[in-house]
């Protein structure tokens, strides 16, 4: 085992989870908007030989993040046509409780439904009944820090960001596979404890299909998004920029081949392109990795960070509410006001969100990036326009 490889600063809560995985992986590296997470932090990334952690690769298998370069300008827009265009993405796209695509054109006749790793899934009935599910899930965004966002860069030119996972696809994959790890049946519900699964044999092996198939489907769905809402706008698609921050790849570092977990992180190898997002009221970065190579890049096995990073926990932001009702039991550290002030003031237009997605519940993107230092380049800044989510009082299974 490496000397864990650390970017910015962190809590003793999430330190201790890096030490724990450094203690049963080769290599370790924690990025800058790191914190606590199931038994492996957000922001980290470990390197494993012929084995792949299931809770490290999480629940929401393949979360990540898309966005498209338009040929729009932000000229060919009044305030009063944004609006409307909030409330049309607020319509056609499905979030939080609304889990079945509502949309006519959504891909469920896609390819990789016909895949043979569904095969993997133990029991005809539970293959057929989480397909189906995958089928009507398949484009929806969720909720919790999932996001349909319009943007402009530095150059008026518009975008369209999203960010969301394989929804209850790769909930239920996950769940299954530590069920089964623990000597249970699929769907029994057990403790999220490590597992480390080895690809050699059966239960990683399936494990790995299956995990890939999550993958695709989540492409296919941020991809359809982001070309959805791209359409809404009236503008074309010029440039596509996607990548995966929850997910596992069979990757070779300084001659050895590695199974390397990024949970909550983005692959970023020189010249590779990812888009991480900052909060509703912040800048977000398009960013590449630096081409020149350095020994912090190849320390990071080539990631960087995918988001700005919670410093407040959702309870500790919005209070304790009552999942059926929610009724406040317990009033949080942010207020509507504070949420209002900060997106008003940044002339924001938000159609959803909630009290745990305030700004004020994360890092500020530029501080990230900055302890990340020249292991990534920053190509664009995204300044939001529209910031579409699940409401406050919606409960989703399937966010990350």
């Amino acid at each position: 085992m490496n000397e864990p490889v650390i970017f910015g600063t962190h809590d003793d809560k999430t330190l201790a989870q890096l030490r724990d995985v450094a203690s049963r992986a080769e290599r370790v590296a924690l990025m800058a908007d790191g914190h606590v997470g199931y038994v492996m932090p957000i922001g980290g990334v470990a390197a494993y030989r012929d084995q792949v952690s299931v809770v490290g690769v999480g629940f929401d298998i393949a979360c990540g993040n898309a966005a498209i370069r338009t040929n729009r300008r932000l000229h060919e827009y009044t305030r009063a046509d944004l609006e409307l265009l909030a409330d049309e993405i607020q319509r056609t796209i499905s979030f939080g409780m609304g889990r079945n695509n509502r949309a006519d054109d959504a891909p469920a006749d896609h390819a990789l439904f016909e895949h043979p790793a569904w095969d993997a899934v133990p029991g005809k009935h539970e293959r057929d009944s989480l397909r189906a599910k995958a089928r009507n899930q398949l484009g929806t965004v969720g909720s919790g820090n999932h996001y349909v966002d319009v943007f402009a860069d530095e150059n008026a030119t518009v975008w369209v960001g999203v960010h969301f996972g394989s929804r209850g696809l790769g909930h239920t994959v996950a769940s299954g596979f530590l069920s089964l790890s623990q000597g249970k049946r699929w769907g029994e519900r057990v403790p999220e404890a490590e597992t480390l699964l080895s690809l050699a044999q059966p239960l990683g092996h399936d494990y790995w299909h299956l995990m890939t198939l999550a993958g695709e489907y989540a492409y296919a769905g941020r991809e359809w998004v982001a070309r959805k809402v791209t359409s809404l706008l009236g503008g074309e698609e010029v440039e596509l920029v996607h990548n995966h921050h929850n997910f596992a790849w069979k990757e070779t570092h300084a001659g050895t081949e590695y199974v390397v977990v990024r949970k909550g992180a983005t692959p970023a190898f020189p010249g590779q392109q990812g888009f991480v997002g900052g909060s509703m009221g912040d800048n977000a970065v398009i960013i590449e990795g630096a081409r020149h190579d350095s020994d912090r890049q190849r320390a990071s096995l080539y990631s960087t960070v995918h988001g700005a990073g919670r410093v407040m926990s959702r309870t500790a932001a919005r209070g304790k509410v009552n999942r059926n009702t929610g009724k406040v039991i317990s009033p949080g550290k942010v207020t509507w006001d504070m949420l209002h002030e900060w997106v008003g003031g940044k002339g924001v237009i938000l159609r959803g969100g909630g009290l745990d997605e305030s700004p004020h519940a994360y890092r500020r993107l530029p501080d990230v990036l900055a302890a990340q230092g020249d292991t990534v380049t920053v190509l664009h800044t995204l300044t939001p326009l529209i910031v579409v989510m699940a409401g406050e009082k919606e409960f989703d299974p399937y966010k990350d």
